[in-house]
């Protein structure tokens, strides 16, 4: 677990085959839960523990959502903070960007962010003295983002500029572990980035000492992120190289970085 700041006491738990279900808890224990895909992890690690506060859930995907139901038949009448989805039948609150959301000692703001899915939202917190928190599902990773399902690449890199926008020192705290396949990725895409070639290595000492690469910084993630530096020179000229054609616009860029994503393998 991280703990940051005075009473931000942050977990991530793994769950399938590399999702992570986020736990942060007050001083009491008391937990919020973030994207429960399953409910097996969240019960085993709130065994002991007072009843959480809440689940938020930023998407409909059933490896962030599948979990609930059973979550609820332990916890009667949890609040269930979702966006306005129908396709979340376990919600009893519903969300949008820039509603504002007080959970315990917690205050959140709702971010709306489509692209890879139409609804997904993130919720981002400044509390207690300490840094940011960034819940962002699907949509932004570490060295990487989230394949657009339902949304237009204009979307997607609108989503991510505006979470690229937070305070540096936020901590994106996001659904998937994976940065070392992200790594992969954006060292193709930017071989000369000595930032990144050192995220990377500490990512592969992380995994290999069996610790998780999350929670990253935003700041970590301007400097070595390939999809929030698309409108960069060194990128643009990589992938024009990769595409052979010059590129039109900043969306452009940006879909065509998603689509190389897309097929690339390490």
């Amino acid at each position: 677990a991280v703990t940051t700041g005075q009473r931000m006491h942050l977990q991530p738990l793994p769950a399938f085959e590399d999702n992570y279900i986020w736990l942060l808890r007050d001083d009491g224990g008391r937990a919020l839960i973030v994207d429960p895909g399953e409910a097996g992890p969240v019960l085993a690690a709130l065994a002991d523990a007072p009843a959480p506060h809440a689940i938020l859930l930023t998407h409909h995907h059933g490896d962030h959502v599948g979990g609930v139901a059973e979550l609820l038949e332990r916890w009667p009448g949890l609040p269930v903070i979702a966006p306005h989805d129908t396709r979340i039948a376990t919600a009893n609150r519903r969300v949008g960007d820039g509603d504002m959301v007080e959970i315990g000692p917690w205050r959140f703001e709702v971010l709306g962010i489509p692209g890879h899915t139409l609804s997904h939202i993130a919720f981002c917190s400044r509390n207690a003295g300490g840094e940011g928190l960034l819940f962002c599902g699907d949509t932004l990773f570490s060295l990487g983002c989230g394949r657009i399902f339902e949304g237009t690449p204009a979307q997607m890199l609108a989503s991510l500029r505006k979470l690229a926008a937070l305070p540096g020192d936020t901590l994106v705290c996001c659904g998937h572990e994976y940065t070392l396949a992200n790594a992969a990725f954006a060292l193709a895409v930017e071989p000369g980035n000595a930032v990144l070639r050192e995220r990377a290595a500490q990512a592969r000492a992380q995994r290999d000492a069996g610790q998780p690469t999350l929670p990253a910084t935003l700041a970590s993630e301007r400097a070595c992120n390939p999809f929030l530096r698309s409108n960069e020179a060194a990128i643009r000229a990589s992938i024009e190289t990769h595409t052979g054609r010059s590129l039109d616009d900043d969306i452009d860029a940006f879909a065509e970085l998603r689509r190389w994503k897309d097929g690339f393998r390490a």
